[in-house]
């Protein structure tokens, strides 16, 4: 596997390996980092302008490393576009739970679903992307892997970063901000992870967990291209880390919301995901 800037060019082609082994997989990068800036992204779900303007604000920023934590598809009328500037980028990329169900060829998205509408709108955005992606695109998918892990600093100090799309445990497990810090700890502690980061809520935010004289972090990065916290600007998470310290900015990026939601409307996929884009709920 090639190497840009000390880290695997992934994902790439699997060869002869079962998508079996590579869905299950964890990507570890087992060099060690005295100092990263790290730009991370998440659930995408097919908004190329939000993925566009913040790939252009990401790259005015110039961090070391970029990581996407997974859902490119679902949701909005782009899949094959969003996946094809992951993969020119060659963004190192794990597998959110509609990844799977689309690179499966499958009718669930693994997704929750409060009332009847809201699961009968979800059936009708997974056929619509099963039928519209190449198979190309399912084949990336499928291929993703579940978790991409870091080590950074060096040993005695070093610090564990775990990515994850919803939990360390399941890809479509919902981790959000009032889970009660000794859950939070449990998980990390079992993970090994001093730093967990991760998506699929929607909803950014950053925990400071202390326990057992260790201080760890949970930081929940947003969403690109639907975001659920009220405001419809694309968010993504710049870490900066070093022995001594660790920084989170969450980055709102503005991106024509109006195209993307016209977009929505002009296809198959119910209008209620437009209204969605808007209000950012």
């Amino acid at each position: 596997m090639g190497e840009r800037n000390g880290l695997p060019n992934y994902p790439r082609d699997a060869g002869n390996r079962s998508s079996e082994t590579i869905i299950f997989a964890e990507l570890t990068i087992a060099r060690r980092f005295l100092f990263m800036k790290i730009a991370l992204f998440s659930d995408i779900h097919a908004n190329l302008p939000a993925l566009e303007a913040t790939l252009n604000d990401i790259d005015v920023r110039s961090p070391d490393f970029l990581f996407c934590l997974g859902d490119l598809v679902g949701y909005a009328p782009w899949p094959d576009e969003v996946v094809a500037r992951i993969r020119e980028r060659r963004i190192a990329t794990i597998a959110g739970n509609y990844d799977l169900g689309v690179g499966r060829g499958s009718d669930d998205c693994g997704c929750a679903y409060k009332t009847e509408e809201d699961r009968r709108r979800g059936d009708e955005s997974i056929a619509y992307t099963n039928r519209v992606v190449s198979g190309e695109t399912r084949d990336f998918l499928r291929r993703l892997p579940r978790h991409i892990r870091i080590e950074t600093g060096v040993e005695a100090k070093g610090r564990s970063v775990l990515m994850v799309h919803g939990s360390p445990r399941r890809v479509n497990e919902y981790l959000f901000e009032d889970r009660p810090d000794a859950s939070f700890v449990r998980m990390m502690d079992a993970a090994s992870a001093d730093v967990m980061v991760f998506g699929h809520t929607h909803k950014p935010f950053h925990r400071v967990l202390s326990a057992d004289g260790r201080e760890r972090h949970a930081v929940n990065i947003g969403s690109v291209g639907k975001p659920k916290d009220g405001d419809p600007r694309a968010c993504y998470v710049l870490l900066e880390i070093d022995d001594d310290r660790l920084d989170v900015e969450f980055v709102r990026v503005t991106y024509d919301v109006e195209r993307a939601a016209r977009a929505v409307e002009a296809s198959e996929l119910p209008d209620a995901f437009a209204d969605m884009l808007r209000k950012a709920y």
